[in-house]
């Protein structure tokens, strides 16, 4: 780093430090009751129960609302925390329909000060651990929490996403990447496609475009398939990494809500149930209103549409930074920026083949195969995929047929630990990533966002403000299953209660028009932040710089948000 950077970065630390212990020692924070409401249901033993994330779950007992000690008149009033955080309870005019409330709290705008903290950093000092670290620190003392290691970092590594990270991540992932780098499989396969089909970078990133579409199971597992796939191929046609993560990434969660079938239908369901609504009743109603929904999903439409055009080399909606990537790789052959520091290790992309072994492009598709064939398999039978079983899958048959024929065990143990410590640091990131967000959502921020929202909007200004309140809650979470939790609950009830006192012709048009702008800006928010794992994951296979990639992302993203969000206010206009 620069003196400049340097004298910013200490800056920006001392502030979030400053704001920290300010936060914790002299702001109060403010409960808001929340409120999701569930379809229940008796089932076969005559218990009520409800659905979330596709199971069975028993409601418990219940209360009248006006004698909840966690309803907003009674938070209000209180100065400490509540005794509990959540209560299912029934009103007296409709007992046969309990709701659960909750109590969630906030500290105004200051509940976004870690990730503020956290981004800024990334965009100042270009470190992303140094980044997340301090946010996390200010998050930890924000809440009272100052011993980091103890009270933050080892609760939330102890949970299932970390173990679910270190896992797949570090070890099966990184173990199938060294294991392909040892063999010279990807290489091999690279060589191959470059002879068959890839005669230059379009070529390139027009097959990462339709190997993107054809991964729509979205999110983590389509960045990591695409990106470790075209990755060699990429590099051997000109692509600059920039031009990669990007194809990579924007093909990933928007393709996914468009070619929606995969998990997302059914976790999105659960949260869109309003009292009263017909069309939302029943799940299949949900389902069918998501898939209905479809068309209105202009941000991820104009996405995947923005990655085609790149890939054609139709840079004008691509921005400067990417423009200039471009030329740089294409004149001088350099595929990162001078100052790049992509998180991935040189040593994961380099070829380290033993003597006398022979390389065959088909040890890196057979893995390839079966890593796709057992995902989608289980997604079939499970109804999702189960990404752990198709890698661990992937590697077992990449090592068996390594030493099938004749590769040494030495060798073989050797590329493992080269792919392990390829991804060490983007493992980290990704566990801090992921405690920044638990960090984030603790605090309120969307919570807070959410209620700057009043019922007395105009009803074609609400399309956008959901989409803003999202792109923001999803950007500084880094994740956009998360807002859908927290969005969706509050969002949908205000839709449905503004349609009906605008007395709007078609209020079930306007629902999905809303919903999509909901479900498309948390997609946006989640792939252009810097702490999303879908972010890092892009620029981890595709061998980017982090900043890199999100700086050169977020221009051709933003111009797809613009035309998405003023087609959503055109028709909440013309067509409700």
């Amino acid at each position: 780093m620069s003196k400049m950077q340097n004298i910013l970065t200490i800056i920006c630390m001392i502030f979030g430090l400053a704001g920290a212990l300010f936060v914790n020692y002299s702001v109060p924070a403010t409960w808001v009751e929340s409120q999701v409401k569930y379809q229940t249901f008796e089932n076969d033993e005559g218990a009520l129960v409800y659905i979330n994330r596709g199971k069975e779950v028993l409601v418990p007992k219940t209360i009248a609302y006006s004698s909840s000690p966690i309803r907003q008149s009674k938070l209000d009033e209180i100065t400490t925390s509540p005794d509990f955080k959540e209560q299912w309870v029934i009103n007296a005019n409709q007992p046969d329909k309990p709701y659960l409330i909750k109590a969630d709290y906030h500290f105004g705008l200051w509940s976004l000060l870690p990730a503020f903290i956290a981004i800024a950093l990334c965009l100042i000092s270009r470190e992303p651990l140094l980044a997340l670290f301090s946010g996390i620190v200010v998050g930890g003392f924000m809440l009272g929490k100052f011993d980091i290691s103890s009270d933050v970092l080892i609760p939330n590594m102890a949970t299932t996403d970390a173990a679910s990270i270190l896992i797949l991540y570090l070890w099966l992932l990184g173990g199938l990447m060294g294991i392909w780098g040892k063999t010279g499989a990807a290489q091999a396969f690279a060589e191959l496609m470059s002879r068959k089909f890839v005669k230059g970078p379009k070529s390139a990133k027009v097959i990462t475009w339709m190997l993107g579409i054809l991964f729509f199971q979205g999110g983590t597992m389509s960045t990591v398939l695409v990106g470790t796939t075209v990755k060699p191929m990429a590099d051997k046609a000109n692509v600059s990494h920039e031009e990669l993560s990007y194809v990579v990434d924007s093909t990933a969660s928007p393709i996914a809500a468009v070619v929606a079938f995969n998990a997302w239908p059914a976790y999105v369901q659960a949260f869109l149930f309003v009292p009263g609504v017909a069309f939302l009743a029943t799940e299949s109603d949900r389902l069918s209103f998501f898939f209905s929904s479809i068309p209105f999903s202009f941000y991820s439409i104009f996405a995947v549409i923005g990655t085609l055009l790149l890939s054609l080399e139709i840079t004008k909606f691509s921005g400067s930074p990417m423009r200039k990537a471009i030329s740089r790789a294409r004149l001088t052959g350099q595929l990162d920026a001078p100052n790049a520091a992509p998180i991935s290790a040189k040593e994961l992309h380099q070829v380290n083949t033993p003597e006398n072994y022979r390389s065959h492009w088909l040890e890196f598709a057979l893995p390839l195969v079966t890593l796709i064939l057992v995902a989608i398999i289980t997604f079939v039978i499970s109804g999702s995929p189960q990404i752990h079983w198709a890698f661990g899958s992937a590697l077992f048959l990449a090592i068996a047929v390594a030493l099938f024929k004749g590769m040494s065990l030495r060798d073989m143990l050797d590329g493992l630990g080269t792919g392990w410590k390829g991804v060490v640091i983007a493992s980290i990131i990704l566990m801090l990533a992921i405690t920044i967000g638990a960090i984030s959502r603790q605090l309120g921020g969307g919570i807070y966002l959410v209620d700057l929202l009043g019922e007395h909007l105009s009803y074609w200004m609400l399309p956008v403000i959901l989409q803003l309140l999202t792109m923001l809650i999803a950007f500084s979470t880094g994740t956009s299953w998360g807002t859908y939790a927290i969005a969706f609950p509050l969002a949908m009830p205000l839709v449905w209660a503004v349609s009906q006192s605008e007395m709007l012709a078609d209020p079930e048009i306007f629902m999905m028009i809303c919903f999509a702008a909901v479900l498309n800006g948390s997609v946006f928010g989640d792939q252009c932040s810097p702490i999303s794992d879908t972010t890092i994951l892009s620029s981890m296979t595709t061998g980017c710089d982090l900043m890199d990639h999100v700086k050169t992302q977020i221009v051709p993203a933003s111009f797809a948000a613009t035309a998405a969000g003023l087609l959503w206010t055109l028709c909440a206009v013309t067509l409700t």
